[in-house]
């Protein structure tokens, strides 16, 4: 039968696949220009106009729904554990910015602030107006009302993956200009991710902001999307907890009207949103360069194997 996705017919048109592993992005593309290598599964998007002038390589996108980036506020300490203070944050980003310093091209992002992402059945604006338009004067003036005494907030940087590098100079600069004092610590993605799972406070070794990327596939309803979970604890990073989000996503799990679920999505995005529990800064694609003798990649949300070409 045809391959579809993960599902269907897997049929092996190779006798060997081999990894590689080359680091600096100008090397693979100089390996895959040269014949060393065949594919490369997540080019720079910066470098991708290199690939396209050459004539024997081509750039293809397997993932259509693409990536979202999410950024997440510390529930657990000051001062996102105050609702005001995320909402500023909130008002002071926009989307745009993150895009284009780290994809750049508008071919390969989205402005899309839908928590479901957009394209998908659950897209809806519930909750987005007022956000996300870098409206400085308005980040300042709820600071003001809050009584925020200047204490910087610290945002992690992930500084060895391309596709995330960008994203905590964008957030400091914005927040900078929304009233917020910001103090970016950078460390390699590793370091990131166990500095992120802790919930001491910051002079401890805690944090305030952490951004990532999560596949749109995985983001599409209330129940898969463990970025609109508010269970505490439980939750992912961030831990935020709010009761109302919970009751939603298990009503949406007993609804069988797809109206109705929809309905549903709508009031969990709007309190996502009003609350400060995910922010998401834009969709994008991750193209896939490879030679023009390799054929036959499925389109799928992860890079399988099954039905490639070599000739």
């Amino acid at each position: 039968e045809p391959p579809s996705g993960l599902a269907g017919g897997k049929v092996a048109k190779v006798d060997r696949v081999e990894w590689v592993s080359i680091p600096d992005a100008q090397t693979a593309i100089n390996a895959l220009q040269q014949g060393e290598i065949d594919m490369i599964e997540q080019p720079s998007h910066d470098l991708l106009p290199v690939i396209e002038k050459d004539k024997n390589v081509e750039i293809v996108i397997p993932d259509q729904l693409g990536s979202t980036y999410i950024l997440r506020f510390n529930w657990k300490q000051p001062p996102f554990n105050d609702v005001r203070y995320r909402r500023a944050a909130m008002v002071a980003l926009n989307q745009k910015d993150f895009l284009q310093a780290v994809i750049g091209d508008p071919r390969y992002y989205k402005v899309c602030k839908a928590m479901f992402g957009c394209g998908t059945p659950l897209e809806n604006a519930a909750g987005t107006e007022g956000i996300l338009e870098s409206r400085f004067d308005e980040s300042k003036k709820i600071l003001k009302e809050a009584g925020y005494d200047g204490t910087p907030i610290v945002l992690l940087q992930s500084t060895d993956l391309a596709v995330l590098t960008n994203l905590a100079p964008v957030a400091k600069t914005l927040l900078e200009r929304g009233g917020f004092k910001v103090d970016m610590q950078s460390m390699d993605w590793q370091t990131l991710v166990a500095r992120r799972a802790k919930k001491v406070p910051v002079a401890e070794g805690g944090w305030n902001i952490a951004m990532t990327a999560a596949a749109a596939v995985l983001l599409i309803d209330p129940v898969n999307n463990h970025y609109a979970e508010a269970s505490g604890d439980r939750a992912q990073f961030g831990w935020p907890l709010d009761e109302e989000i919970e009751r939603l996503r298990l009503a949406f799990v007993g609804e069988g009207d797809p109206k109705k679920q929809f309905e549903i999505a709508e009031q969990v995005q709007k309190r996502i949103l009003d609350g400060g529990v995910t922010v998401p800064l834009g969709q994008f694609l991750q193209p896939m360069a490879r030679r023009k003798g390799v054929t036959g990649n499925i389109e799928s949300p992860i890079t399988v194997f099954w039905n490639v070409e070599k000739k």
